[in-house]
């Protein structure tokens, strides 16, 4: 049975930094496709960057290009994601997902992703 538990959410000032932490286990396939994603209260979950091509790849939407960065610890099956420079749109709840599979392109979209995690808390003041 395939979990996925994020941890790391909190409140912060804006410019400040957060480091998401999502611990996975139950998978069969050991390089297989994760992600973050947020959603905002009244708006749609978005992607906010995905590890494809067993970890080698990294995509990140255009919103987190240069102050987020994911990462993937295969010894231990955590994903992570450092964010710095935090705004206060960037408050959400985030959401570590997983595709028990090998993926060879970035996945953006949330259908694409099988397993979710309960989802960390982002609050940004400003």
């Amino acid at each position: 049975q395939v979990q996925l538990v994020e941890s790391g959410g909190g409140s912060v000032q804006a410019g400040g930094s957060l480091r998401l932490s999502c611990a996975a286990s139950g998978f069969t396939y050991k390089s297989n496709c994760m992600g973050w994603f947020r959603q905002a209260p009244g708006k749609e979950r978005e992607v906010v960057a995905s590890m494809y091509r067993a970890g080698q790849d990294s995509f990140y939407a255009d919103y987190a290009k240069g102050r987020f960065t994911i990462s993937q610890d295969n010894a231990d099956n955590t994903l992570y994601l450092q964010m710095t420079g935090l705004k206060a749109e960037d408050t959400a709840m985030y959401y570590c997902a997983a595709r028990d599979s090998y993926c060879s392109i970035p996945l953006e979209i949330s259908r694409d992703f099988t397993y979710w995690g309960q989802g960390t808390q982002v609050t940004v003041s400003s």
